[in-house]
């Protein structure tokens, strides 16, 4: 059988301490929705690891094979098969959960996107659940390294509605869905890891 697990060398870098973040970030939560899951690399490894939550990836229909073979290999009874979500959509295929965690998308999304995004987080993350945001912020208009920049700077070439986005700008959207930002930690390569509370 061909096997269709993609290895990603941002997700082999980033894993460890993205994982100290969410060890205390979810200590409490049982049911975990992974946006845009991509190789499914992160879901196998985070799974494995916090075995207290049950962990959902989503992505785009595209990415579901793969995602589905890492969770073959591994194997894990904690860790479900991927379900398609568009975060455009009216209505997500997962209703209500404790926990959510994304990695490197939001600059890849359309700000329209972004704001969606954000809104089907306050539909579907119950009242005291927690948001985890991974990946490269501005502050207040301004890129934190030049790595960023250039990278901000390809990513709207290769399409201009994409982009590093401005963490208070997104915090703003967070609030107008009963999000409270609790967390704000450096990670490598100048990411962030941005923790949100819902407190509706």
């Amino acid at each position: 059988m061909m096997d269709l697990r993609q290895n990603s060398e941002a997700c082999a870098r980033n894993r460890g301490p993205i994982l100290e973040v969410l060890r205390n970030a979810f200590s409490a939560s049982t049911q975990v929705l992974e946006v845009g899951a991509g190789t499914g690399e992160h879901a196998a490894f985070f799974a494995g690891l916090l075995p207290h939550l049950v962990w959902q990836p989503t992505d785009v229909a595209a990415h579901l094979p793969g995602i589905a073979a890492w969770r073959d290999a591994v194997a894990l009874p904690n860790l479900r098969a991927p379900l398609a979500l568009d975060v455009d959509a009216a209505e997500w295929p997962v209703k209500e959960v404790d926990a959510v965690f994304t990695a490197n998308t939001l600059h890849i999304m359309s700000w329209d996107s972004v704001g969606h995004f954000f809104e089907g987080i306050g539909r579907v993350l119950l009242p005291g659940g927690v948001l985890a945001v991974y990946g490269p912020f501005c502050d207040d208009g301004s890129h934190t390294a030049e790595s960023n920049a250039r990278f901000d700077a390809f990513l709207r070439e290769r399409d201009p509605l994409s982009g590093v986005r401005d963490w208070q700008a997104v915090d703003l959207l967070a609030k107008c869905q009963g999000l409270s930002l609790t967390g704000d930690h450096a990670m490598p390569a100048n990411n962030r890891m941005l923790i949100w509370r819902h407190y509706l």
